[in-house]
């Protein structure tokens, strides 16, 4: 018989868990109760629905479960979403802000944004994106100034792409996150020397606030949080 689960406020705002050690979990209150978007777990407490987050599909959670203090996306928000994909952490993030917030999802794949419409049935605080996020002039004509900027793009040039993007949407003194994947910059130098020359471009154009690696949730994978 599964034991009880008791899911309490976490540290991080607006995001709860539930265990200890290896058997803590990550959860966010359902803005839309009854519905799941990838199979999580959904539990029932005190009348309050709340959704499992899983740290292998999603980065995000990843980084919460390895000790990130504040994720700064906070209820009624707007985020500007950059390599959304078909939804997964973006429905979590949909929870986070709620009715009151908002979230541009943009993704470049016609496949992968056609899912994202068919979460947005269900989730009116998204706004799916069909755009390259190379070119953030396209996307501003379909998307607003945002309080933080989220990214998980895996390309070569993520970095650039991240900058660029800061520049033209975030909002001053707003947060912006990068969830880096090492092999996409390059197959050969070592992830972690990655990471390190990365820390140092961040932080020579704003105020790195948090970095973590999310091994094993996310094999060759940084997280950086940095304030405009």
């Amino acid at each position: 018989m599964r034991p009880e689960i008791k899911i309490r406020k976490s540290k991080v705002f607006e995001v709860y868990e539930s265990g200890e050690g290896k058997f803590r979990r990550i959860y966010t209150e359902s803005l839309v109760p009854g519905k799941k978007v990838y199979g999580e777990r959904l539990v029932v407490q005190d009348k309050t629905e709340f959704r499992e987050w899983d740290a292998y599909k999603s980065k995000l959670c990843a980084a919460v479960l390895k000790g990130c203090p504040n994720i700064f996306i906070r209820r009624n928000d707007t985020v500007l979403y950059l390599g959304s994909a078909s939804g997964t952490t973006v429905s979590h993030v949909s929870d986070i802000v709620g009715e009151e917030g908002f979230v541009f999802a943009v993704d470049m794949a016609p496949r992968v944004v056609r899912d994202l419409m068919f979460l947005c049935y269900d989730r009116k605080n998204i706004a799916p994106i069909l755009a390259d996020a190379h070119k953030p002039d396209e996307i501003a004509q379909r998307a607003s100034q945002a309080d933080v900027l989220y990214q998980d793009v895996a390309q070569k040039d993520q970095v650039d792409i991240f900058l660029k993007n800061i520049d033209m949407f975030l909002k001053d003194k707003g947060y912006a996150i990068l969830a880096l994947k090492a092999r996409s910059i390059d197959v050969v130098r070592r992830p972690s020397d990655i990471f390190k020359e990365v820390k140092h471009r961040l932080e020579a154009k704003m105020t790195l606030v948090d970095y973590r690696q999310l091994d094993p949730f996310q094999k060759d994978h940084a997280f950086y949080v940095c304030k405009k």
